[in-house]
């Protein structure tokens, strides 16, 4: 009789241990799980192919501050999305190489005029590889003259900003119809980098941006061109009128004026309005 009585309050207060590490093991693994933020939209973005690198640095960020907004990009040159979005391409945002593009967009109806920036202002190098024996960073544009050279790429000026800025650097220095017949055009600004980088072609005219980025940065020299040869490049963005997530692409575009983006694109080597006073080597 004793035993019985013994025994009881022993099993009860086992049963109330059990149950109770039972319910601290469940209750702490919502716990866990609620610190991971799901989006609840997302956005797509066509971006133009010099942000290829500091748009993902952009990205992690903006998902840092936005958890509930996921970013999407696709990279080309500006003037086949804006080719495509006349036609109603799916993308929420439009962040250019130029502002013509978006406003061209406004202008027909197809953008939010309101959320017109200009974010950013690019940049062009001429670029060599790291074997190449052309001094370019002494030689400067004399360097499209060497007898090494035998092709030169750039974006396609049909439709890249970046390869209208090199055809008018090229006409500036009056050296276009010296090199006209070594020139390649890559599809975009992106293209015409991996034509230098893989040895397709000898030297390019290309964004500081991609140079800046750790894919180039050890690989090759560079001739920054002065601000004054070729026409300014003001990167614009725009949000589509046929998204349905405006909230989300205004916050997104915000965003790109913030001092954390800012202080972004200052380390790949942009620069805003009335700030482009850069002639010289470009910092890493």
């Amino acid at each position: 009789m004793r035993i019985q009585q013994f025994r009881a309050p022993v099993i009860g207060a086992f049963l109330l241990l059990v149950l109770t590490g039972c319910d601290q093991f469940t209750d702490s693994r919502p716990v866990q799980n609620s610190a991971i933020v799901e989006p609840k939209v997302t956005i797509s973005v066509a971006a133009a192919s010099d942000l290829k690198y500091v748009l993902e640095e952009i990205i992690t960020e903006f998902r840092q501050a936005h958890p509930e907004i996921a970013v999407k990009p696709t990279y080309g040159s500006s003037g086949s999305f804006y080719s495509q979005l006349l036609n109603k391409a799916p993308f929420d945002v439009f962040l250019s190489a130029d502002v013509a593009y978006p406003q061209q967009l406004i202008d027909q109806g197809l953008a939010i005029s309101e959320s017109l920036i200009v974010y950013a202002m690019g940049r062009i190098v001429l670029w060599v590889r790291n074997d190449c024996p052309v001094d370019v960073e002494r030689e400067g544009i004399a360097s499209l003259r060497s007898a090494s050279i035998k092709k030169i790429a750039i974006a396609n000026p049909q439709h890249a900003p970046y390869g209208k800025a090199a055809e008018a650097a090229l006409y500036h220095f009056d050296i276009y119809e010296e090199v006209e017949d070594r020139i390649v055009f890559g599809e975009n600004i992106a293209q015409a980098a991996q034509f230098v980088e893989s040895g397709a072609a000898d030297i390019g005219i290309i964004a500081v941006s991609l140079t800046i980025a750790d894919a180039l940065r050890e690989k090759g020299r560079q001739w920054p061109f002065p601000k004054d040869s070729y026409p300014p490049l003001e990167q614009g963005g725009v949000i589509m009128s046929t998204t349905q997530e405006r909230g989300a692409c205004e916050a997104f575009l915000k965003f790109l004026g913030s001092d954390v983006c800012r202080d972004i694109l200052k380390r790949y080597a942009f620069s805003y309005p009335g700030e482009m006073t850069l002639d010289g080597p470009v910092a890493p």
